[in-house]
């Protein structure tokens, strides 16, 4: 009697997508799960280690400076040694000066980084996984994106005005580009057998999006995130050099103009700050998403 054949059900689209990419991550996660078995002392160790060192360079960049100002090898007019900045920082921080100025930046730098990251992250899905779409827009994005966007300033103010919303366009554009092109690289770089897999299976446009490219692009997509957070921190000192009458880079500039270096100096630690904790906040966020990635 011939044996009977066990039946075989046809997965979803949606279901076969997850698992093309989750068996894509596999490798990678056998290695993440390789790291954790290392010795815990030896991971502990490691890490006092980096942040000693992470510690004492600047700590030392401080100290060198600090002594080469009374010895007249660094000019303190414009290199002001480091207990007077940290005096005018704290002069602007008790009259509020510096909350303030680091508040409406912060406003600025953060929507003009979202109005610029998620058409970039769409758009670059789009040209990754339709090739019409590349064909069709990747002209203009190798064309538009070498226009330095400080070039592009005296247009937006003609479109946009002073106010708000050209500080906002003015850092969007800087991180569009940023974002799309890290992102279309990204899904570019996925093994196409997992696009003909869910294809096969019957996944949809909305699968192939979320469930097949976005994990898929995830690596370079964070990186395009950083790159234009970073691109962000750029723009906003000089979107707030005309129009503005508060923020870091308005403050930038008001001490150029007076020569109050501690005051530039304030700012220029300020954006050094911004940027350090958006980095880390990005890279804490990539550790939770894409644990695999974390060799």
């Amino acid at each position: 009697m011939a044996e009977k054949e066990p039946a075989v059900t046809q997965a979803s689209g949606e279901d076969l997508a997850a698992r093309a990419v989750a068996d894509g991550a596999g490798d990678y996660g056998d290695l993440a799960r390789t790291s954790d078995r290392m010795p815990r002392k030896r991971r502990d160790s490691g890490t006092r280690w980096g942040g000693l060192l992470g510690f004492l360079s600047p700590a030392v960049v401080l100290i060198l400076w600090e002594i080469a100002v009374p010895l007249g090898l660094v000019d303190g007019r414009f290199f002001p040694p480091p207990h007077a900045i940290a005096g005018t920082f704290w002069k602007l921080t008790l009259d509020g000066t510096l909350f303030s100025d680091v508040w409406v930046s912060l406003v600025r730098i953060v929507l003009g980084f979202l109005a610029g990251a998620i058409p970039g992250l769409i758009v670059g899905l789009s040209m990754g996984l339709f090739r019409p779409v590349r064909w069709l827009l990747r002209p203009v994005v190798s064309a538009t994106y070498p226009i330095p966007k400080l070039a592009l300033m005296p247009l937006i103010i003609l479109i946009f005005g002073f106010g708000e919303t050209q500080k906002v366009i003015t850092i969007a554009l800087g991180t569009f580009f940023m974002v799309l092109i890290n992102t279309m690289a990204g899904v570019l770089n996925l093994d196409k057998i997992y696009l003909d897999v869910a294809k096969n299976y019957g996944a949809n446009r909305r699968d192939f999006y979320t469930r097949i490219a976005l994990p898929g692009a995830m690596p370079l997509i964070f990186t395009g995130l950083e790159l234009g957070m970073g691109m962000a921190l750029l723009l906003i000192v000089a979107a707030e050099m005309t129009g503005a009458v508060s923020g870091i880079g308005y403050r930038i500039w008001a001490a150029q103009a007076v020569f109050k270096t501690k005051e530039m100096f304030v700012a220029f630690i300020m954006i050094s700050l911004l940027g350090y904790l958006f980095a880390e906040g990005l890279s804490s966020l990539q550790r939770r998403v894409i644990p695999w990635k974390q060799l």
